[in-house]
């Protein structure tokens, strides 16, 4: 038997505050830590596939929110 996966309901709010970088003005650098916190994520989950691009939102979140380090 397949697992039952439970829909979240929608919210306007939240996919407008959450919403991605427009990959157009994202660096590489940028892109690369975001795809490799992703990874991470997913991993944690014990690599359970469908939740992509909640991984992708969860690390942009989290790597935007990093202070940044000026040199």
């Amino acid at each position: 038997m397949k697992p039952q996966h439970v829909k979240k309901p929608h919210n306007d709010k939240a996919d407008t505050a959450q919403a991605a970088i427009p990959e157009q003005i994202m660096s590489d650098d940028l892109r690369e830590r975001i795809a490799k916190r992703a990874y991470e994520l997913y991993l944690e989950r014990g690599c359970r596939p469908g939740c992509d691009v909640e991984d992708w939102v969860d690390a942009e979140r989290e790597i935007l929110a990093l202070p940044t380090v000026q040199a």
